[in-house]
Parts: C-alpha cells; sequence; structure tokens
C-alpha cells in the first residue's frame, strides 16, 4: 500500500432542523459575535432568516453578509472582510452554496492576521490561523463544507484557488431541509457536480487511498440512487438527505485524492460563458470518460454497477462503456443539456477553450490519462456534438 495522508472536518452534524441549533456550536467555540455569510436569492426566498433569528434569539450579535454572488470575485471577499473586522467578530458561519461557503472559508482566514488574499492564492500558502468556521451547505454538489479549497474569480475569465488544510472547518452541518426548495435544473447540476467528484476521486492518479476509495462508492452511490427523485420530487426529505451525504461524501473523498480532467474543462466553459459548474462538469464528462477509457478502464468498470444499480455483463471494457451510457442515460433523465451545441458554446471557440484547459496543470496531473491541447481539443469537440 501507497503512503498517503486523510484530512478531513473534525465534526459533522447530518439531521433535519440541524441549522437551528448553530448557536451550540458557536457556544462550543466560544463565539458570540459570528459573521452570516449567504447571497441575495437565499434571503429572497427566506431560508437564510430563521437561522439567523435562532442564533440571535440564543444571545448572539450576528454580522449578516449576503452579497455573494456566484463565482465570487475578489472584491466580494474584501467587501465581506472589511464588514466583519468592522463589527468585530469572532467567528464565521456560511449558510449557501459552495460560493458563499468558498468566501467564508477565505474571510475566516484573512480575519485570522494580517496575510493578503492575493498571497493565499495557491497550496499550503495560508499563514495564519482563521477564525473559528461553521459551514452550512444549501446545495448537495460541492462538498465545500468539508474540503480545503476555495476557488476566487480575479479576472474576467480567469479563477484561482486558495488550497489549504487551514479552511477546513470546524463544524459541518448537513440540513436536509434547507435543500427543499432547491429547483430541480440546480438539484440535476449540483447532483452531477458532486457524482464528478467521486468518479474523479476514484480514479485520480496522485493521493488516491483506501479511505478516498470507499467514501467515493458510497457517494456515488447514494447520489446515482436518489438524484432522480431529488429533481422529480423535490420535497422528498430521504432523497434530499441522501444526495446532502452522497455530496458530503464525495467532497470528502475528493479533497483528500484530487479531481482531474473533467474539472480542468469545465472551469473555461465556466469562465467564457459563465455556465454553472455543476453543468459545465456535466457537459464534458461522458467524453472525458471515452478518452480515459484506454488507461482506467479497470477502475471505470469497478464504478459500473454502482451507477447503473444492476449487474453489467463482460470485461473491464464493456463495464466502462456500461458506466458512460448509464452517465449519458441519467444527464438526459434530469434534462440537463447533453452537448456543448445545446449549451450555446460556440464551435468556433473549442480551440480557445482548449487553450485555456491547458492552464488547469494542478488539476491535469491527476488524470489517469496525459492531456495535451490536442487532446484536449478531441475532447470538447466529441462533448460538442456527442448524441445521446
Amino acid at each position: 500500500m501507497q503512503p498517503f495522508t486523510f484530512n478531513t472536518v473534525a465534526r459533522v452534524v447530518s439531521a433535519a432542523g440541524a441549522a437551528l441549533s448553530l448557536s451550540d456550536h458557536c457556544a462550543a467555540l466560544r463565539v458570540k459575535r459570528p459573521l452570516l455569510v449567504t447571497d441575495p436569492g437565499l434571503i429572497q426566498i427566506g431560508l437564510v432568516q430563521p437561522v439567523a433569528a435562532a442564533l440571535e434569539s440564543a444571545g448572539l450579535q450576528v454580522t449578516l453578509f449576503d452579497q455573494v454572488r456566484e463565482d465570487p470575485p475578489e472584491a466580494t471577499v474584501e467587501a465581506a472582510a472589511k464588514q466583519a473586522r468592522e463589527a468585530g467578530v469572532d467567528g464565521v458561519i456560511a449558510v449557501g452554496g459552495g460560493s458563499s461557503m468558498d468566501v467564508a472559508k477565505v474571510v475566516a482566514a484573512l480575519l485570522g492576521g494580517d496575510q493578503t488574499l492575493q498571497s493565499m492564492y495557491g497550496v499550503d500558502q495560508v499563514s495564519v490561523a482563521r477564525l473559528p468556521l461553521i459551514l452550512v451547505p444549501t446545495t448537495a454538489g460541492t462538498g465545500s463544507e468539508v474540503t480545503p479549497v476555495a476557488v476566487i474569480t480575479t479576472g474576467e475569465t480567469t479563477k484561482a484557488g486558495v488550497s489549504s488544510a487551514v479552511l477546513l472547518p470546524d463544524v459541518a452541518v448537513l440540513d436536509a431541509d434547507l435543500t427543499l426548495g432547491l429547483p430541480p435544473a440546480v438539484t440535476a447540476m449540483t447532483g452531477v457536480d458532486a457524482m464528478v467528484h467521486a468518479i474523479e476521486a476514484y480514479t485520480s492518479r496522485h493521493k488516491k487511498n483506501p479511505l478516498s476509495d470507499n467514501l467515493a462508492r458510497q457517494a456515488l452511490h447514494l447520489l446515482s440512487r436518489n438524484i432522480r427523485t431529488a429533481v422529480l420530487d423535490g420535497g422528498n426529505r430521504e432523497a434530499r438527505a441522501n444526495m446532502l451525504l452522497g455530496a458530503m461524501l464525495a467532497g470528502q473523498a475528493f479533497a483528500n485524492a484530487p479531481v482531474a480532467a473533467v474539472h480542468a474543462l469545465a472551469y473555461p466553459l465556466g469562465g467564457h460563458y459563465h455556465i454553472p459548474h455543476g453543468l459545465s462538469n456535466s457537459l464534458v464528462l461522458p467524453s472525458v470518460l471515452e478518452f480515459n477509457a484506454s488507461h482506467a478502464s479497470g477502475l471505470y468498470a469497478e464504478l459500473a454497477e454502482i451507477v447503473t444499480g444492476s449487474p453489467v455483463a463482460g470485461g473491464d471494457e464493456a463495464k466502462t462503456q456500461a458506466l458512460i451510457a448509464a452517465l449519458r442515460s441519467l444527464i438526459d433523465d434530469v434534462q440537463l443539456p447533453a452537448t456543448l451545441q445545446q449549451a450555446g458554446v460556440k464551435e468556433a471557440d473549442l480551440e480557445m477553450l482548449a487553450q485555456d484547459a491547458m492552464l488547469q496543470q494542478r488539476l491535469l496531473v491527476n488524470n489517469p490519462r496525459d492531456v495535451d491541447y490536442d487532446d484536449a481539443l478531441c475532447v470538447y469537440r466529441a462533448a460538442y456534438g456527442q448524441a445521446q
């Protein structure tokens, strides 16, 4: 067995209504003046107000920052940190999707000392001890509540990541009640995103280990069994809870066995077309798996029956094709676009996208098969016109 290191959040709480008891965790962490990070959409639908009210009724002084948007820019992070400093907060809570949790992570680190945001980008560059941090996801997809990574938009089409164990929260709270109002399209996109995390963690060239493997398999089992129900019947608490747990398990897996080419090719789609991250992953997933099949069929074969839910006959190649077919069928069932063309991507931009994908070397090195510019272009072309 290869040596490995496994890091994850210290405490996970999974229970319906758990978000209304955040004051207990604040008390344990000696937090009295938390910054509550969220987005305008969740405020508009009234999801966050009961959580804030419960904190305040417990005697906590809450500072609300509700201006997080998708693909948060540096200005949003700096604005949140400024508001937090002025309020004298002593802890950070996020209630929201991956963007809100990413902002909360970085803000907690910025408030822990005088290190600048720009100096935190990269791997293990955070040199301060963050403030206490509690993360509460409202989507079942990113797994950000258990990952040591935050992705921030740095320019018109560019992003940068902060990757440090310092960003792992003190507590991750899974409350399926917060996901009951998630629209079908968002449920589908975030659900497939979580499945990609599990698949790429299981096949990662570097740092793949027995713990991440078990987490990835269990995550894929929960997600593939429940995503259709969650999309079609958003009020199904059992399906919602299973999706939330599956997304977290996938997050724990890829936090330790990092993702690869699917994510590398998805990022340029988000940067240039502002396609949501989960959909970007979904659009290139089958084509990347086809490309990787020659080098990862043994591993893909092990995942095939988990996703299909039934025995698959044949050898590794046949099982790999069954896995890819099952994923294509799932993408169709949850009514996501099947091709880049359907998602509005211009064929003339494929070369530009392939060039940008080559900038994601930190992810591409984890892919089971080496990926150069020509390979990326071929995958994009397949994803552009692939048929269901």
